[in-house]
């Protein structure tokens, strides 16, 4: 990618030169756990497609090939219109916005699970024969990306992902040794399973669209030869998704079943002495993952999966053990399953969480600890500042002093009268979306008197008015609060 041009840029030029036509807008997409950077393009004629810019050029290169592919064979991937790998570019199909986990969440709200989230899966399931096996004549495996085949080489991958991104940051204790031989025994179990069907390898809710009737797939840029196991385990031991135990046994069944049916070589007794194998594997991929883009890179709603991801594996352990006998694995296990606080992680509640946060700009915004993203920001420096004042420079906003000071400004008044509204109106629209958490922060350039009484202002008006959990957080007073 040209620097200089940035992704937009050259994205418009992609567009005109494949529409013939001008672009009206782009509006960035929400970030997910890739690197990945998403654009929904808007055209003259109201068609909508979407901008991929991604650095990595091998992804790039094996996700159009894959979807090419898959396209021919019949699945239902969205159409790549038009590439660009020189700028790491691409544009393809606009599949909407709602996937099925946000169908599996709003409809679990409703507790109508049962008569509409199963035959979706089913319908998932459905589409599972054409995209493990009927894809597979053709593929050229030597395209996929990072390796050609999910081998005892990936199986260490993710083995490792694991302790390094989770264990080792959590400070979960074990043997180094006893650990690494546990991941070659893992390893060398899991290779006698057959491998000879495409594993889209990050089959979850996220990655499934509804779109005009269809299920779809999209972001299986991972994709390799591998077993059938370890798609089925990512689908229905998803953290995410949180299935109950009694769905995912009819789920599994109904799988069994499918393919036997479908596939006269298919063994049921054969796909099942591996398949909780899989499922472990998966599951450490994923925790490990949480613990990355969590730990590492301080995004912590990735943080939020890991108590559910937790639950999932005491689960397992006590109605699946592994089938076989190793030396660290079941001790760290139970330590893991056994953890009494997440680092790093909000409390969920049932009701929507405004976050109120009093800051100093010369400390740099606040984190947003939700992983919610969006939320406001308001800027104080412009307001008349009490700290200036000798009689109040040793107070701040939560004392009486300043407080009557700074209600007396019309301009304070009106700065909070403006930001007070935009919080309102934000906070109405959440509570009908179903929305949990919502930052708002006020700065100035000590952190002590304007943006501490904005926040505590704010924080008395919605408890006043909503039945709302409030979050105060002053990052630059003594107690924090």
């Amino acid at each position: 990618m040209n620097e200089s041009n940035g992704p937009v840029k050259a994205i418009k030029v992609l567009y005109k030169s494949w529409s013939r036509s001008a672009v009206k807008k782009v509006i960035p997409l929400p970030e997910s756990g890739s690197y990945r950077k998403y654009y929904r393009i808007y055209g003259e004629d109201k068609r909508t497609v979407i901008g991929v810019c991604n650095s990595d050029g091998r992804e790039n290169r094996a996700f159009v090939y894959l979807d090419r592919h898959l396209l021919e064979t019949g699945n239902c991937v969205p159409e790549i219109y038009a590439v660009d790998l020189e700028n790491d570019i691409y544009l393809e199909e606009d599949l909407g916005e709602t996937t099925l986990l946000d169908v599996l969440e709003s409809y679990r709200k409703d507790h109508e699970t049962d008569e509409v989230i199963l035959p979706m899966y089913k319908k998932v399931l459905d589409a599972m024969p054409g995209l493990q096996v009927r894809s597979m004549p053709g593929l050229d495996f030597s395209k996929c990306y990072p390796r050609a085949e999910f081998d005892g080489q990936s199986m260490m991958w993710d083995l490792n992902y694991f302790k390094y991104n989770l264990l080792k940051p959590l400070k979960i204790h074990f043997y180094e040794q006893d650990l690494e031989e546990d991941f070659l025994a893992i390893r060398e179990y899991l290779c006698k399973a057959q491998r000879e069907s495409f594993m889209f390898r990050d089959f979850q809710s996220r990655n499934i669209m509804l779109h005009q009737n269809r299920i779809c797939f999209i972001d299986f840029q991972g994709g390799r030869k591998g077993p059938l196991q370890y798609d089925l385990a990512s689908l229905l031991f998803e953290a995410k998704a949180d299935l109950i135990p009694e769905f995912r046994e009819i789920l599994l069944n109904y799988y069994l079943e499918l393919f036997a049916d479908e596939f006269s070589w298919f063994d049921p007794e054969e796909f099942m002495r591996y398949y909780y194998g899989f499922v472990y594997l998966r599951l450490m991929q994923a925790m490990g993952a949480y613990g990355f883009r969590g730990l590492t890179e301080h995004k912590p709603v990735f943080l939020q999966s890991l108590p559910r991801a937790l639950q999932i594996l005491k689960w397992i352990i006590e109605n699946h053990p592994f089938p076989l006998s190793l030396k660290s694995i079941p001790d760290v296990f139970d330590r893991l399953v056994n953890l009494k606080e997440m680092p790093g992680t909000v409390p969920e509640h049932d009701v929507l969480t405004v976050v109120i946060n009093s800051f100093s700009y010369s400390n740099g915004t606040p984190q947003d600890r939700t992983g919610h993203g969006g939320g406001f920001v308001f800027d104080c420096r412009a307001l008349n500042n009490p700290g200036r004042i000798d009689a109040f420079k040793d107070l701040s906003g939560k004392d009486q002093p300043v407080a009557d000071f700074l209600e007396k400004d019309r301009g304070v008044q009106d700065f909070f009268s403006h930001s007070r509204s935009l919080v309102d109106q934000t906070i109405e629209n959440y509570i009908h979306r179903g929305f949990r958490h919502l930052s708002v922060s006020y700065g100035c350039t000590g952190g002590r008197h304007r943006s501490v009484f904005m926040v505590e202002k704010l924080a008395s008006h919605l408890k006043n008015i909503y039945g709302l959990n409030i979050v105060i957080q002053h990052t630059n007073l003594s107690d924090g609060l």
